[in-house]
């Protein structure tokens, strides 16, 4: 069936924004952000770091030293662009994989690793730091940063509130439904999804019909963009536009990043070769956002090996101190959980919790 005329003129809105090439050459001066040298050696910091710390907690995860693991290897330009853009003071709702932006939002690290291993503690978000914890349920974040979002307007904050999921996520009831409640009522909110290609297994391809997921603001009323992904340029440029259209009255946004990850869905049995292929992955590998902004900074003198081998070391140091600090944690006991549920125990409750005390305290 062919398409008609409004949805093939919808569809050629959305071009992917890009920046730096594969080459790491500048190919739209015009949108290039107005960051300072340290600032843009401190994203390239930031992706070598991240790209060293989700080294480590995979091979922490096949030790058996974190639980729950969703690799970021490929992502990094799409997380941390995006994150860089925003204010301290702004929300974050992250998915389950969006680790390193709520590090960076400020969560300690050592505290994420609690997270992955089921602990309260990873859920406890320190005083001051707006994140939410990390959310498993897929595309359920989307409605919550809706009503958080419509909150932050109510009480003209001056803040947004943001959120990330995968292709996956854009295929849920959930996102629909945020964006839509999102858009009616003209909330300070950006919804990102990283579409990383495969909702588990699943292509996108065939999760969808849309030629693009940027298109789908058009059903909700909202602004949307589709982004290249691996441009960690063009990330940060498109999610400071979206945040200033928010604080400015002008709505939600979704902003749609073209990326890839290069390790499995998680580390729980996920098997990626059974569903993608060599010559994929080396297509993607050719795009890849630490090669291509290093590029970019050495042919500006921003960037050395020296420079990149410290923040190797360092990541490496960092991720020692925070598993033994998570390792130092106290032992988590069936009496915390049911504490934490309730303010004031239901008589159901009282009767457990008085069980377990006495067989923790034997």
């Amino acid at each position: 069936m062919e398409k008609t005329k409004e949805l093939q003129q919808i569809e050629s809105q959305f071009e992917t924004f890009q920046i730096l090439n594969e080459n790491g050459e500048v190919v739209n001066e015009d949108a290039m952000p107005d960051l300072s040298d340290e600032e843009l050696k401190e994203l390239m910091t930031r992706m070598v770091y991240t790209r060293i710390w989700d080294q480590r907690a995979i091979s922490l995860n096949r030790q058996g030293r974190l639980g729950f693991y969703a690799p970021v290897a490929g992502q990094e330009a799409s997380m941390i662009g995006s994150q860089f853009a925003l204010d301290k003071k702004d929300w974050i709702l992250p998915g389950y994989r969006d680790i390193p932006q709520i590090v960076y939002h400020g969560v300690p690290m050592d505290q994420a690793f609690l997270w992955s291993r089921g602990h309260y503690g990873g859920g406890q978000m320190p005083e001051g730091v707006n994140v939410m914890m990390p959310q498993i349920i897929i595309g359920a974040q989307i409605t919550q940063t809706a009503g958080v979002a419509m909150g932050l307007k109510r009480n003209d904050t001056g803040t947004i509130a943001i959120t990330y999921t995968g292709d996956g996520g854009a295929s849920q009831g959930d996102f629909y439904e945020g964006m839509n409640f999102a858009g009616a009522f003209n909330v300070p909110a950006v919804f990102v999804v990283q579409n990383n290609r495969f909702a588990i297994s699943v292509p996108v391809e065939k999760q969808s019909a849309a030629k693009t997921i940027a298109q789908k603001a058009v059903a909700a009323g909202i602004h949307g963009v589709q982004v290249d992904g691996m441009d960690i340029l063009a990330v940060y440029a498109m999610t400071k536009e979206a945040r200033q259209r928010g604080l400015d009255g002008n709505g939600p946004t979704l902003i749609e990043t073209l990326t890839y990850r290069y390790g499995p869905h998680t580390m729980a049995g996920d098997d990626p070769t059974r569903y993608r292929t060599s010559d994929e992955d080396d297509e993607w590998e050719k795009k890849d956002p630490l090669v291509r902004f290093r590029k970019f900074l050495e042919s500006k003198d921003l960037w050395s090996e020296d420079e990149e081998n410290k923040i190797v070391d360092q990541a490496k140091e960092d991720i020692k101190e925070a598993i033994k600090k998570a390792d130092s944690a106290p032992k988590q006991k069936v009496t915390d959980l049911i504490g934490f549920m309730n303010e004031e125990l239901p008589q159901n409750l009282k009767e457990q919790m008085e069980q377990y005390k006495e067989k923790e305290s034997k």
